[in-house]
């Protein structure tokens, strides 16, 4: 035998000899003779060697070696049986380390060899029945902890359960031990090394509005590596087994292998909330697509030189799936794009369909649909181009994508800059109720909501202060209540455990500040069309579905969300009888106009106005912190909102028939901490909504006396309550304008809003439908 144990990387342990034999022909080297233990009391004496992770050579007293070698595995199954010169590098090569039980013969020696693992075996035996290996659809939380954000990262690592697949914190595991009996862990720990590179860095061109993913605005962050340092643990001893192991038993080292290989459920959550996402990175399929009308009018669009059909524009053109019509796209919202020319021309022709010119390209191009309101996929846009003569095959992308033309909108004034506060010199803050949410890539809305809502005592005593019970009566599934999760998030931002320097090494290589609320983000936003996807959201909407939440999950209970409700009282008054009536409703935040004419820098204001017209004739980048907005004091704010509005085309039951009407809001009662939404929206004389840009001077001093309500007043006549039945008659009499609706869509207004304005506006125009809308944005 020339093959030597070293040859096969094996490292002998835990043999068993007798006499001076050698074992299987081998001896350590560097030894001349090796001495074994001698028999005593008829028995073989068992003696482990002292030179077990010696290197072995082949021995040159082989004369006195027979018979044959059997190696069972731990269920005594034989695994291979054979001549001993044949078999003994073949065992080696596959268990690097045996005990041997040696018997000896005037002739022979017959060996039972049973691998050292067999104690290994022991501590796994008893929970065999419970370690599984991930299947398909199996959830795995490898990334973070079901109770706090503990994660692979941390100091302590993150263990993950061989049954459930979830993953705790060292703080919590023994909690889950106790409550389940599940005992066997994967333990996950990760360190981060800098990657030293001599190129420099180069700047990737964003392609998402999103913060810290690919093709997102991005943070500057050094490159770095991992290292695993992965373990298999046994509770209740904390038992250890570094891996890789090869002395674990299969069916654990099955287990390892497939957690390592999962994704995480956090991943698979985020690629099921791509699909339909803002961006356009996975539209929805048009269901008008398959069947699309196109019309046999000969139209052949050319390669280039396109021009708007009813303008002079030559950019922002959109070529007509049916007709084969080029027009310009709409305006938006800074002002630029088109003239809305492709979108009346569906609002004449009801054609549905339309793909933007100089985007197309083999790999598709940008189409949108105007009945569905969205950027859509046409997987029939090959043969619906061709129909008009170009050739999906040879285009070339001249203009840019939607996607590259919002982005572009939201760079060209550096917002990123002040996002980012660039230039500022920031002091860093730690200790309990100094944590940050780390963003993660859409979660902008979430997060300030959530940071401001723990700052309460109410939220803090419902889910900070009896954080151990709850987490103690959790499910068996703690990442699915909301109870548990929203909990996790309030100590997570209060404790202070995530919120400690750096201590030791390069401080731009240790994980990020703040915690990562990816559990509570997937939980709160399922099943909801807007929140479980990556769309870019609003702070106020997402704070009425937290309150939503709050109210569904604490039924009978007590609801932190109560501190901020109020009593809305509504007196409407008829201009004709002046009978009144009043309505009462509850609210959870105070909804604010903005008088943009109560500016106080106006001719500041203005001269900036004609500065950025300038700069951007010029194409000039400009400096935020050049930008002057409209200062407005927070006291118009509520002056406007307590003012008397006139409400045109009101139906009184006094007269029977439609006057003006004089409408007034006040406030019942008040919350012990109140939200304040600005209206952020605004139509301009083109009817197209506008987004206000404005600095609010906020008041240090509420004094909301003036806003009191008193409710009916001695001398004031209720309107009756009923309607005449021949204003019922009125009523279904009514059909609503189509086309004024859809004009109404296209503003960006909700399907069934434009519905309720046409109607009560009674068909006198898109003027008095956008009036109703504006005048009743707060309506539920």
């Amino acid at each position: 035998m020339q093959e030597t144990l070293q040859d096969h990387h094996a490292s002998i342990s835990n043999l068993i000899f007798a006499d001076g034999i050698d074992i299987m022909g081998y001896r350590p080297l560097n030894t001349s003779v090796f001495e074994g233990p001698t028999c005593t009391s008829g028995t073989w004496q068992q003696y482990l060697l002292a030179h077990k992770n010696s290197a072995w050579r082949p021995s040159t007293t082989k004369s006195a070696w027979f018979g044959h070698v059997n190696i069972h595995d731990s269920l005594c199954k034989t695994v291979l049986n054979g001549p001993l010169d044949k078999i003994a590098v073949e065992a080696v090569r596959r268990k690097p380390a045996f005990t041997f039980f040696l018997s000896k013969s005037k002739h022979f020696c017959d060996f039972e060899i049973k691998s050292t693992w067999s104690s290994t075996m022991s501590v796994f035996r008893p929970y065999f029945g419970k370690i599984r290996t991930p299947q398909a659809g199996d959830k795995v939380y490898k990334d973070e902890c079901a109770f706090s954000f503990d994660n692979p990262e941390s100091e302590t690592g993150l263990y993950v359960c061989m049954n459930t697949f979830l993953g705790f914190g060292k703080k919590h595991v023994e909690r889950y031990f106790k409550k389940t009996g599940n005992r066997v862990f994967l333990h996950l720990k990760r360190t981060r090394k800098e990657v030293v590179t001599e190129d420099a860095p180069t700047e990737s061109k964003v392609t998402k509005l999103a913060i810290g993913v690919e093709g997102g605005f991005q943070t500057d962050e050094k490159k770095i590596k991992f290292e695993e340092h992965n373990s298999v643990v046994v509770l209740p001893g904390w038992e250890t087994f570094s891996l890789p192991n090869q002395d674990l038993p299969e069916i654990v080292q099955m287990s390892v292998r497939g957690l390592l290989a999962a994704e995480d459920a956090w991943k698979m959550a985020e690629a099921a909330a791509m699909a339909g996402t803002w961006d356009g990175e996975k539209r929805l399929v048009s269901k008008h697509a398959e069947n699309l009308l196109q019309l046999d009018n000969s139209v052949k669009v050319p390669p280039t030189g396109w021009k708007c059909e009813k303008c002079e524009l030559t950019t922002n053109l959109w070529l007509n799936l049916t007709d084969g019509s080029i027009l310009c796209g709409r305006k938006f919202f800074d002002g630029t794009g088109g003239n809305n020319h492709g979108v009346e021309h569906y609002q004449t022709t009801r054609y549905p369909l339309a793909v933007k010119l100089g985007t197309i390209t083999p790999d598709g191009a940008d189409v949108y649909s105007y009945e569905e309101d969205d950027m859509v996929d046409d997987p029939f846009l090959a043969k619906h181009l061709a129909h008009f003569g170009i050739n999906i095959t040879s285009m070339q992308k001249t203009e840019k994508t939607m996607i590259e033309l919002e982005i572009d909108l939201n760079q060209k004034v550096g917002e990123w800059d002040v996002i980012q506060e660039a230039g500022s010199k920031l002091t860093p803050m730690y200790g309990p109720g100094y944590t940050g949410l780390r963003n993660l890539g859409n979660s902008c809305y979430m997060n300030s909501v959530m940071q401001v809502v723990f700052t309460i005592p109410d939220f803090q005593q419902r889910y900070v202060t009896p954080v151990d019970e709850i987490f103690d009566n959790a499910p068996f599934d703690p990442t699915s209540d909301f109870t548990v999760q929203i909990a996790k998030l309030g100590h997570g931002l209060l404790s202070g455990d995530y919120s400690k320097p750096h201590e030791g090494g390069d401080e731009n290589v240790q994980a990020p500040p703040g915690i990562r609320p990816q559990m509570f983000k997937t939980l709160i936003g399922r099943g909801h069309h807007e929140f479980s996807t990556k769309r870019q959201q609003d702070a106020q909407e997402f704070f009425l579905h937290l309150l939503s939440e709050l109210e569904r999950y604490n039924r009978g209970r007590f609801n932190p969300s109560d501190c901020f409700k109020f009593r809305v009282e509504e007196r409407v008054e008829c201009s004709v009888s002046k009978k009144v009536k009043y309505t009462e409703r509850y609210d959870f935040l105070l909804p604010l106009p903005v008088p943009m004419e109560a500016a106080t820098n106006k001719e500041a204001v203005l001269a900036w106005e004609a500065k950025k017209k300038e700069m951007e004739s010029l194409k000039r980048t400009i400096d935020p912190k050049d930008i002057v907005r409209p200062h407005i004091p927070m006291q118009s704010c509520l002056e406007m909102f307590g003012a008397t509005e006139v409400v045109e085309g009101f139906y009184s039951s006094a007269i029977n028939g439609h006057c003006a009407a004089n409408k007034q809001t006040r406030l019942l009662s008040f919350p012990d901490y109140l939200v304040v939404q600005l209206k952020k929206f605004t139509v301009g004389n083109d009817w197209v909504p506008k987004k206000l840009d404005i600095s609010l001077d906020v008041l240090q001093d509420l004094d909301l006396t003036p806003l009191r309500g008193h409710g009916m007043q001695p001398g004031e006549e209720n309107l009756p309550e009923s309607m005449p039945a021949n204003s019922m008659c009125h009523i279904a009499s009514v059909s609503l304008d189509e086309v004024m609706v859809s004009q109404l869509v296209e503003t960006g207004f909700p399907v069934e809003v434009c519905k309720k304005a046409v109607f009560n506006s009674g068909n006198n125009g898109l003027e008095a439908a956008m009036n109703y809308i504006m005048e009743h944005m707060d309506d539920p």
